[in-house]
């Protein structure tokens, strides 16, 4: 994760941009993700689990919320990847995403240092979450969209959401080729065909995440690095 300072918060006021907790990059991949941020790009954090890519999103969005007047919300888009369509799962839209939610709930929690923060940014509406079946249509202004989990939209969806971008937005897309939990390779190429149109935007800047940028742990950094080797000898 990303290095950090803890410091005691009064969660009974609202949120506000004095309550973000200190934030370096402990990489030079991460130093390249936080100089493009700061240089007014739209950024693609690729690569490994562990490597800080959801958690930099999140801090890059939210200090430029509380910061930036040009900005009213964030908006964090992620596929429910489980069942393509969240009809199949029981109970409320609400309730179907909750589990989704959560990663989310834990970050914003990490990044201002009290449990409250999620809730106190959503029901300001400073804050929501949605999920790709329900963004047709729709037109986002003024916002910082995060886009996690990208291996498992397909390049319909990612096409889909980038034209939903307005004015004044920025984005950001996070995630991880080799974890992508599509079963055809026609729907996982997607991915690398619209990166590919990315990567030829001047207002992109794509970060590749390696091996020595896991931060999570030792362990983590391990196991990834061990397995990859296993599946690379399998082929």
């Amino acid at each position: 994760m990303v290095n950090k300072m803890s410091k005691q918060t009064n969660s009974s006021h609202l949120v506000s941009s004095e309550e973000l907790e200190p934030v370096a990059p402990m990489t030079p991949n991460q130093e390249k993700a936080f100089t493009a941020w700061d240089d007014g790009k739209n950024l693609v954090l690729a690569g490994s689990a562990g490597t800080g890519k959801t958690f930099m999103a999140m801090n890059f969005a939210l200090k430029a919320l509380l910061n930036d007047d040009r900005y009213r919300k964030v908006m964090i888009l992620r596929s429910m990847v489980s069942t393509r369509d969240p009809g199949h799962l029981p109970g409320t839209k609400e309730e179907k995403e909750e589990p989704y939610k959560l990663p989310y709930k834990q970050l914003c929690a990490q990044i201002f240092g009290y449990e409250g923060a999620w809730g106190k940014l959503t029901t300001t509406g400073k804050l929501h979450f949605e999920t790709t079946s329900y963004i047709r249509g729709t037109t986002f202004d003024q916002t910082i969209i995060i886009v996690d989990e990208m291996q498992n939209l397909n390049f319909h969806e990612l096409d889909s959401v980038i034209t939903r971008v307005g004015n004044d937005c920025k984005i950001i897309f996070c995630g991880d080729y080799k974890q992508s939990d599509f079963r055809f390779a026609d729907e996982k190429a997607g991915l690398m065909q619209f990166l590919s149109i990315l990567e030829l935007m001047s207002d992109f800047r794509v970060i590749e995440f390696e091996w020595a940028d896991i931060v999570r742990s030792g362990f983590v950094r391990d196991y990834i690095m061990t397995k990859e080797l296993v599946q690379s000898n399998q082929f």
